[in-house]
């Protein structure tokens, strides 16, 4: 049975008819896409041209998904508002086409993010804002090098994906994470902060910039070390809180990095801030000093919510794509899910 966004808790149904020769395929998709509640639409399929024009005389399809073997003219009479065929070849340009189309034998995730993308161009009705509750907001920060704070943010992420929507998020200049996880990116942070200082960044817009490893949502780290110097405090602070409030994620995950003046700002919005730290002399001074200066700019409440952690050691792990799946069963990997239990001793 579909879920539909009532059942969801939305306040009104959207619906993504899907429709495809292959039939199977449109069945497919909407599994993964409802079982994910990756957009706010109910994804319905639909095994007949007849089915579809019969169902549409009677409810509202916000976006067609249609294969594009199917003639224009009976596109036009089924009276979407927004029309996405599915290409099994080539991908012509929307200049030669009425609508635009997107390769159908690629991932749910990559469909989706191309049909939002495709959806956002278009003028907004509305802006669509996710009606939950706030996310958790987990910070993972130390102003000690070189202490697996994107390790353990990574591992974070992975495991509260399982249980719930989550995002990643990192501000850093390097953060290496296209090197580790794989792929070419299309969009990356600057074009999310783009989006939100257009006052257009919601919930379908970021559907089609974020991607997607093992159930967790990420959205890609900057391409040009250059685009986190014009990157505000508040800017920063304001995005975290846009994906914890309006984006119907339950957990989101800040890699703070070293962003400089952006870094109390960010700090802020965290619910819990896990420190990693190391056992040496030039740690603790580090971690004082950082301490003291919580204290000096009256952030008592932000020094709060810290947790200081000493990670266990994680070398000899594999490089690329491999060192994420070792990672994950590593001692780093047992002591973040011990952590997220409230096991003692982590």
């Amino acid at each position: 049975m579909l879920r539909t966004a009532a059942a969801r808790g939305e306040s009104m149904e959207k619906i993504m008819a899907v429709y495809d020769v292959d039939r199977e395929y449109a069945n497919r998709f909407a599994d993964v896409v409802n079982l994910k509640e990756k957009v706010p639409f109910t994804v319905v399929p639909f095994s007949s041209l007849e089915l579809l024009r019969e169902y549409a005389e009677k409810h509202r399809i916000e976006i067609l998904l249609i294969s594009d073997e199917v003639p224009q003219k009976e596109i036009r009479g089924i009276g979407a508002r927004s029309v996405v065929t599915l290409a099994a070849g080539e991908v012509v340009s929307v200049s030669e086409t009425e609508y635009p189309a997107v390769y159908k034998y690629q991932s749910a995730d990559s469909v989706i993010r191309e049909v939002m993308a495709c959806y956002c161009d278009q003028p907004a009705e509305e802006r669509f804002v996710a009606l939950k509750k706030r996310a958790r907001v987990l910070g993972v920060y130390s102003p000690v090098g070189r202490c697996f704070k994107t390790s353990m943010a990574l591992i974070l992420g992975h495991q509260l994906a399982r249980e719930g929507k989550t995002v990643y998020v990192g501000f850093e200049e390097f953060s290496g994470l296209q090197r580790m996880i794989g792929g070419e990116y299309k969009n990356d942070l600057s074009d999310v902060l783009y989006f939100m200082r257009q006052n257009s960044l919601d919930v379908v817009r970021l559907r089609s910039l974020v991607y997607t490893w093992k159930n967790m949502d990420y959205i890609a780290p900057v391409r040009y070390p250059e685009d986190m110097e014009l990157l505000s405090g508040d800017e920063a602070g304001q995005l975290v809180e846009i994906l914890a409030s309006e984006c119907g994620y339950e957990s989101v995950i800040v890699d703070v990095g070293r962003p400089g003046r952006n870094l109390l700002p960010i700090l802020e919005c965290c619910d819990v801030i896990y420190m990693p730290v190391k056992d040496d002399a030039v740690a603790a001074a580090k971690l004082e000093e950082f301490m003291d200066y919580l204290e000096t700019v009256g952030q008592q409440r932000t020094k709060e919510r810290i947790r200081s952690l000493k990670l266990p050691y994680h070398g000899n792990l594999r490089r690329g794509g491999d060192y994420l799946e070792t990672l994950l069963l590593s001692d780093l990997g047992d002591y973040v899910r011990r952590l997220l239990k409230g096991a003692p001793g982590s």
